[in-house]
């Protein structure tokens, strides 16, 4: 059993197929026994679910935390609490891409349950490529925080527009190259249909499957965001990982929650705006101010949580008179 202590990317490899066993148990959980069938989730119940989700990324914290020390435990915390806020914009362009394919509830939290499972693996696929790159060339670092430092200014001054999904260029390929259905077939992906020049049965598409991929390629869109984000908090693959995807896994629970009030986080944009700038600039206050030394990581712990906690609050005390007190965003129509 020495294998299981062999290093694999700085990290013993047990713990790595310690993580892969809770991610495969906690997916085994939800959809086989807590959605077995496909039905509508409630707020309340999304909630509770949420609270379950955030419970476990938690106490996996506070596992790496007992196992590889303080500083990587508040290395994880930071990063997951980064992931988990730039999470609540994907539910907002997770809701838009639902309704333009008029995907009923019901069916909404398997779709989403198996972006996220292409979700983990395209992560890692990122995640690993950074890692060697930052590996092999360290002022990698420099280009990823002074992209951090651009994403946030620019969001600070950036105006409200909803994405036009049908403008999509990959919804126009998969129109324009495959069979698609226009209407739903239950929670089917994949469906076979009568061509209409020779009556045989083909395999077509349905719109479930399109709104799929589109959802997993949106993820791709926001994790140039968070993955040099991560990477600008610690290099060690483990963390940058495991905090991205714990952050990740209870987002389909917490969706049916924020979807149907996500308007009441108008203001948090400008919280994570000054995240986003906080992280990049700490990398070059550490190598230039600092004379290479470390960042306080309890600091950047305590910043990152402060300024996403007021935007929340400040968010939810702007709007508590209800929607009409958020600034109104633009509406883009959906309908195909």
């Amino acid at each position: 059993m020495e294998f299981l202590t062999a290093d694999w990317l700085g990290t013993p490899l047990w713990f790595w197929l310690a993580f892969i066993g809770i991610v495969i148990a906690l997916t085994v959980f939800d959809l086989g026994i807590l959605h077995k069938e496909d039905r509508e989730m409630g707020i309340a119940e999304s909630l509770k679910l949420s609270v379950f989700y955030i419970a476990i990324a938690m106490a996996f914290g506070a596992w790496v935390w007992a196992q590889k020390g303080a500083d990587l435990g508040m290395k994880y915390y930071t990063g997951y609490f980064i992931e988990k806020a730039l999470s609540i914009d994907n539910v907002f362009v997770i809701s838009l891409i639902f309704t333009f394919f008029a995907i009923p509830p019901k069916y909404q939290y398997r779709a989403l349950l198996w972006g996220i499972l292409a979700v983990i693996v395209l992560r890692g696929a990122m995640i690993a490529a950074g890692a060697a790159l930052v590996q092999e060339a360290y002022w990698v670092l420099y280009i990823f925080a002074a992209f951090l430092i651009f994403t946030g200014v620019k969001m600070f001054f950036a105006g409200d527009h909803d994405p036009d999904v049908a403008k999509n260029p990959v919804v126009r390929w998969i129109s324009s190259h495959m069979r698609v259905t226009p209407q739903l077939h239950d929670q089917h992906f994949f469906v076979k249909v009568p061509d209409d020049k020779t009556g045989k049965l083909v395999t077509a598409v349905t719109p479930l499957f399109v709104a799929l991929v589109v959802i997993n390629l949106a993820d791709l869109v926001f994790a140039v965001d968070s993955v040099p984000a991560i990477f600008a908090i610690t290099t060690d693959t483990f963390i940058v990982y495991t905090s991205n995807i714990m952050a990740i896994l209870g987002l389909r629970a917490l969706y049916f929650a924020l979807s149907a009030m996500v308007h009441r986080f108008y203001y948090l944009k400008y919280a994570l705006a000054a995240v986003l700038v906080f992280i990049g600039s700490k990398i070059f206050v550490s190598d230039f101010v600092m004379g290479g030394a470390k960042f306080p990581p309890v600091l950047s712990l305590a910043v990152t949580f402060g300024l996403i906690a007021a935007g929340v609050a400040y968010s939810l005390w702007q709007t508590r008179h209800g929607e009409d007190a958020a600034p109104q965003l633009p509406h883009t129509d959906l309908r195909p």
